[in-house]
């Protein structure tokens, strides 16, 4: 199996590994797992404003966790959940993509690729931190944490339904889709 870690990911991992700040922070690797309560949260969004958990009570919530804007695989991951933008919708369901970009960056990738979905700045990692979306890599021996690409499906009651890890973006968005679609009549 190929190890692919992001641009992003290997500058973070190099920068840790010189500045001495490499181990793993504990709390920033708990799992949310099926079954529990999503998280709320609060975050800029590139479509409008501020996004609340909270504020899209009732509607299915897909929230997937990238590691950089406009790089290969987080292009694929994204034109896929563009692609089906209209299947979610007709679903119940929200697609809500989350990077540690800023505002700016996320509204040059959603401009060059069509993006309808809002993408979330989470750019101090606190909804990474809430659920869970890094994982440990390590490079010249030192360890630690990047964004593990993952996929939260929430229902209506705010309840974790489907988690994914570890995504391979190639044909991620349809196979949301269809647990989405799973979902109508318990919604």
């Amino acid at each position: 199996m190929r190890n692919t870690f992001t641009i992003a990911a290997v500058a973070a991992l190099m920068l840790a590994a010189c500045t001495g700040k490499a181990d793993a922070d504990e709390s920033r690797t708990l799992k949310i797992e099926v079954g529990a309560k999503a998280p709320d949260f609060s975050a800029f969004s590139s479509t409008s404003g501020t996004i609340a958990l909270k504020d899209l009570k009732g509607k299915v919530v897909v929230l997937y966790f990238y590691p950089m804007d406009d790089t290969p695989g987080c292009t694929v991951e994204a034109k896929g959940f563009r692609d089906y933008a209209a299947d979610f919708t007709k679903a119940g369901a929200v697609v809500l993509g989350v990077s540690k970009d800023g505002l700016d960056s996320h509204a040059k990738f959603a401009k060059k690729f069509d993006l309808t979905f809002a993408l979330l700045a989470d750019t101090d990692g606190k909804i990474h931190d809430a659920y869970g979306a890094w994982k440990e890599g390590s490079i010249f021996g030192h360890t630690a944490l990047g964004v593990n690409r993952s996929t939260f499906v929430i229902d209506g009651n705010g309840e974790v339904r489907k988690v994914w890890r570890s995504v391979n973006p190639d044909g991620h968005a349809e196979e949301v889709l269809a647990f989405v679609k799973s979902l109508a009549p318990a919604r």
